[in-house]
């Protein structure tokens, strides 16, 4: 296969060929036909110059002595004579009378008008220009005026320009070539590297970056590479955290149902040691499928879409509260809302009650017993409000960014004690992103957390 640099090269000389072979072609043209039609008028002039000289009546000896003192001097070869035939004696070459002037010159002639013939000549391995201009008198063609010259002059001296012409164009197109190699090869080595680069990428290798040289289009496409390629890497290192997480969450589990199963197998446990540790196991297998349940939805709601149909907010909202009623009494937390009624959003029902349901109910967990928390929904710029404040614990500052992200907990051991995975603030957040709204936590140690959600309000027809 061939590469790219490759085909620019052939590419190239190949125009670099067509316009040397061009330009042979159109100088030779302009060549032959200005220069010769140039000196064909030139001839012509002459001729009708020393036709000017003649007076009419027979072609004096006179008129033909001073043709050929013209001639001495002249870079044509000029002679008058009185009959055609007599041109034979005059120039060096063999001339066919009848092919010279035919009934068609002679007509021409005879009109008073020039004949122009070019020919090949034999004795001399050349073409020939000559003109013929008629000596009249009444209608007698008294003498002519023959001029001629070897064009063979013009051709050869024309091949020899040409030669040289070729000669410096091959020359010219070598070096070109070599520039054009070396061009190339510098302008294909970012190209190259970020091939090498791609190749390390497939390989599993995605900290491998390529060098950003320069500005044009190559340096673009390389700092694009650059930025995949980083946020391939995150994506990977991500991943990476991911199953190294659940590794872990999915061991401590197993580990405890495992030694607790084989030491209730092994009967080394009685009496209240034995039911604490089934107890202790049924713990740790709920935890286990509430932590695959949830992981489960994350992977569904990436790839899902979602059905948008028009929903009164106050209504999901208040079914919410509804459902978490009985873990508040257990705390002996008041359920305070304040919403409005006419708000109306496009969303899906079921995935709007599972964002209440978690915020909520992460609320009422983290809250102090005989506290309350506090719902309301307005509107605001056009945009639905829903914020949900506790009077709990509270998320330390430094913890904020971090709370949405997966499996991340601030209390480990708490959460760890009450089954949480720390997968339900990621869930929200997915949600909520599907359904083009947005969520912000703010929180003081001690002190409580409120949570916004923002959603976009139903355009009216």
């Amino acid at each position: 296969m061939r590469k790219l640099s490759t085909k620019i090269w052939i590419l190239i000389i190949a125009y670099l060929v067509l316009t040397i072979a061009f330009m042979y072609i159109f100088a030779d043209f302009l060549y032959e036909k200005f220069y010769v039609e140039d000196t064909k008028s030139e001839m012509v002039e002459i001729g009708e110059n020393l036709q000017s000289m003649y007076t009419g009546g027979k072609v004096t000896d006179t008129f033909v002595e001073k043709v050929e003192e013209f001639n001495r001097h002249a870079n044509y070869d000029v002679f008058a004579v009185r009959n055609p035939r007599e041109l034979s004696a005059c120039v060096p070459f063999e001339i066919d009378y009848n092919t010279l002037i035919g009934p068609n010159e002679r007509r021409i002639l005879l009109k008073g008008e020039t004949v122009t013939k070019i020919g090949y000549e034999e004795r001399f391995n050349r073409e020939v220009v000559s003109v013929i201009l008629p000596l009249l008198d009444q209608n007698r063609l008294e003498g002519i005026i023959y001029i001629y010259y070897p064009l063979a002059k013009i051709t050869e001296l024309a091949k020899t320009e040409v030669a040289i012409f070729i000669g410096g164009g091959m020359i010219f197109a070598l070096l070109i070539a070599i520039l054009v190699h070396q061009s190339l090869k510098r302008l294909m080595r970012p190209l190259n590297e970020l091939q090498t680069a791609v190749e390390k990428m497939t390989e599993g290798d995605y900290s491998t970056r390529v060098k950003v040289a320069s500005k044009d289009e190559i340096g673009m496409l390389s700092e694009a590479f650059n930025h995949m390629a980083e946020a391939i890497q995150q994506e990977d290192e991500k991943q990476k955290a991911f199953l190294a997480t659940v590794s872990h969450e999915l061991r401590t589990p197993i580990s405890y149902i495992k030694g607790y199963s084989e030491a209730i197998q092994n009967q080394l446990l009685e009496g209240k040691e034995r039911e604490e540790a089934l107890e202790l196991i049924l713990r740790e297998a709920i935890r286990m499928e509430r932590m695959t349940n949830e992981l489960l939805q994350l992977v569904r709601k990436e790839q899902e879409e979602i059905e948008m149909l028009p929903i009164v907010l106050s209504e999901t909202i208040r079914e919410s509260v509804k459902l978490l009623e009985g873990q508040a009494k257990e705390k002996n937390i008041r359920m305070m809302q304040k919403l409005d009624e006419n708000i109306i959003v496009q969303g899906d029902e079921e995935k709007l009650k599972q964002i209440f349901i978690n915020v909520i109910e992460n609320a009422i967990r983290y809250s102090n017993d005989n506290s309350q928390v506090t719902i309301l929904c307005y509107e605001s710029d056009h945009r639905a409000i829903v914020e949900i404040q506790d009077e709990g614990i509270g998320i330390p500052e430094e913890d904020l960014p971090r709370v949405t992200e997966r499996f991340y907990r601030v209390n480990k051991a708490r959460s760890r004690a009450d089954g949480e995975a720390g997968l339900g603030l990621s869930i929200v957040k997915q949600l909520v992103k599907q359904h083009d709204g947005t969520l912000s936590i703010k929180s003081a140690l001690g002190e409580g957390t409120l949570v916004t959600i923002s959603l976009p309000i139903m355009e009216e027809d």
